[in-house]
């Protein structure tokens, strides 16, 4: 069996991680100390945030060189080092690959920024502007205002889809395109396990640069955008989502495939990103698989979850998806979904749920504890997108305060000075030297929820059947090898006594916090259930 089907994947963030050497900032020495931690969760394997050469301007996702470790997590001996202590401890290794853009810094673009006649003078999106001066067309940046800047040497904009520091590369360029693949080969002669493809759908643009349609008011927000981004006033169909994308994606898995089982998992955010996600990494399609922000929303909405689903599994299709309530770039699920007082068995609940949806699962660290999102104080915010769009938006600083290790170090174990974003109080009380002894911990349950799991082959490989998702309840049936679980989850807090017509269950030693009675499931505020599905006895004469 491919290995990332089912598995499930802690997502660590360097910077926040472990700091070894005293200096506020997490890094890859510091990710070596902890990796142990991360092996006890039952995991298959991590995922690792960029820790490239970078002038930090968007902290890492803006790379000066795609071959060097950045001084402030360490050197590629470190990733080495890592990279080896991870497979000891059977751990895959997937790191993030961001190529749709670069740095400013990058010497690719310096040298494309000086003139239209050198040899990289292609390599980015340039264009002349309008008569009046103004932009070439109305595309918007993500983070804020207008996605062309000035270059004077040239007297030419420049494309960013993102911050003006993040110029967006020309993948149309087929010199490009092998200069991206050299950079990912570099990587995989390293021996890593898979790459996550960052803002993959933004690769390649228009060449000829059509203006974006207008957004009805009142239609919903691009997905993972803030309502109020004048982002949301456009259709993005020509600055992202290409159909050149997928030729590209093509050659970059030939290469991967040429490497044995390296994985290949693309984020998706787009008007309609599950159809981007069908496109890229459906049946037949050139990658593994991806998720988008479809279960990263600010609110709960179960409805979601099967129509999340119907791009890759609706009977005529059959991909495998990606899934993640949380990441580094949205708040942390406990108070996104559940609010400030969100308790510890809301904490748990999601966790079985994410663990038993059909396909590769990533947990975000610190989600194993349990932790709520952090409130950064203004004059200590370091996101550029959240000081681009304060109040309304504080950023994504919240979810990247450091991991808490120990709750009786007042930097929470993780250095051995103050870190680059504070350690708010909440969390060194949810630290995991305060979770380690408590049985009913949120850790102790990830750990144990998870080796349960691995005895249930249908929660891992299975497909999916969805019975109800309605508010504040999701249930379905996970089907493998003519075994069946019954999988449901209470999410708004009260309790929920389920029919369970045409339904036979058998109990599963340690299949949650519910019960069964005749015919009936009952399920406690913030419960969830798994029971064995029988087939009907057979009336005589059938």
């Amino acid at each position: 069996m491919q290995w990332w089907r089912g598995a499930v994947i802690y997502q660590i963030y360097p910077r926040s991680f472990q700091d070894s050497n005293g200096d506020g900032i997490g890094d890859l020495p510091g990710i070596i100390g902890r990796l142990e931690h991360v092996a006890s969760l039952g995991v298959d394997g991590v995922w690792i945030s960029p820790f490239f050469k970078s002038p930090m301007e968007d902290f890492g996702y803006d790379i000066e060189d795609y071959r060097q470790v950045d001084p402030v997590f360490g050197s590629l001996d470190d990733f080495d080092r890592l990279l080896a202590r991870a497979h000891e401890l059977g751990l895959r290794v997937i790191i993030d690959m961001v190529l749709s853009h670069t740095s400013r810094r990058h010497r690719w673009f310096q040298e494309s920024r000086r003139s239209r006649e050198n040899d990289r003078a292609d390599w980015y999106v340039w264009a002349d502007p309008k008569p009046d001066g103004t932009p070439p067309n109305n595309w918007l940046s993500m983070f804020g205002g207008p996605a062309w800047t000035w270059e004077p040497r040239r007297e030419q904009y420049y494309f960013h889809n993102f911050l003006p520091c993040q110029p967006d590369l020309n993948l149309h360029n087929m010199a490009v395109q092998e200069a991206l693949l050299d950079e990912c080969r570099f990587w995989l002669e390293r021996g890593v396990d898979g790459f996550r493809l960052d803002a993959c759908n933004y690769l390649m643009h228009d060449p000829a640069l059509r203006p974006n349609p207008p957004r009805p008011p009142g239609a919903p927000p691009t997905d993972g955008v803030k309502s109020s981004n004048p982002y949301n006033r456009q259709y993005h169909v020509h600055d992202k989502s290409q159909p050149e994308t997928v030729d590209f994606l093509r050659r970059l898995r030939q290469l991967t495939d040429s490497f044995g089982e390296v994985v290949l998992l693309a984020e998706i955010a787009d008007d309609n990103s599950l159809k981007v996600m069908e496109e890229y990494a459906g049946p037949r399609a050139p990658l593994h698989t991806a998720y988008s922000f479809a279960l990263l929303g600010p609110e709960l909405d179960t409805r979601i979850f099967p129509k999340a689903f119907e791009a890759f599994h609706n009977g005529s299709r059959h991909g495998w998806p990606a899934w993640a309530f949380s990441n580094h770039d949205v708040a942390r699920v406990l108070t996104r979904w559940g609010g400030r007082d969100a308790p510890a068995a809301f904490a748990k609940v999601l966790i079985a749920l994410l663990c038993a949806l059909r396909g590769t699962v990533f947990i975000y660290q610190g989600e194993e504890l349990g932790l709520p999102e952090a409130d950064v104080p203004y004059e200590q915010i370091k996101d550029p997108y959240g000081l681009n769009f304060f109040p309304d938006f504080p950023g994504r600083d919240g979810c990247r305060t450091p991991m808490p290790w120990d709750d009786s170090d007042r930097h929470a174990g993780f250095s051995s000075v103050d870190g680059w974003l504070p350690v708010p109080n909440e969390h060194l009380l949810r630290s995991v030297g305060a979770q380690e002894a408590d049985p009913a911990s949120v850790l102790n349950f990830t750990r144990n929820f998870l080796a349960w799991r691995r005895r249930h082959p249908p929660l891992i490989v299975g497909d999916i059947g969805w019975i109800r998702a309605e508010p504040g309840l999701v249930s379905f049936v996970r089907m493998d090898a003519g075994r069946r679980i019954f999988c449901a989850f209470e999410l708004a807090g009260s309790e929920r006594d389920l029919a369970l017509e045409g339904f036979v269950l058998g109990a599963l030693d340690e299949g949650g916090t519910g019960r069964l009675e005749e015919g009936r499931a009952i399920l406690p505020p913030y419960g969830f259930l798994f029971a064995e599905v029988h087939d009907a006895p057979q009336e005589p004469g059938q």
